[in-house]
């Protein structure tokens, strides 16, 4: 499963229209795309979220569930162990 960093800026700054609708309806994420954790940081202005899936597509889904609320930036990642691994025939 590929791992994606997705970087949340709530429009306008105000995170109520989105925990509202998180309160309401939940994640509104397809089948497919999991759930791992989330940061918000300290103004409740931008949420910092991994989320992993095998098929990028269902990413363009639940973005389009939120996009009026949300502006997103999407940032395939890998654990720091597995950098650490690919870097190391390089040292």
């Amino acid at each position: 499963m590929m791992l994606y960093m997705i970087v949340e800026r709530f429009r306008n700054q105000d995170p109520v229209p989105v925990y509202r609708r998180f309160r309401d309806r939940g994640r509104l994420a397809p089948e497919g795309l999991e759930y791992v954790s989330s940061w918000v940081n300290d103004r409740l202005e931008i949420c910092f979220q991994l989320m992993g899936t095998d098929d990028p597509r269902l990413l363009e889904e639940w973005i389009d569930n939120w996009s009026d609320l949300v502006e997103f930036e999407v940032h395939p990642v890998v654990s720091s162990s597995s950098a650490a691994e690919l870097v190391a025939p390089l040292l």
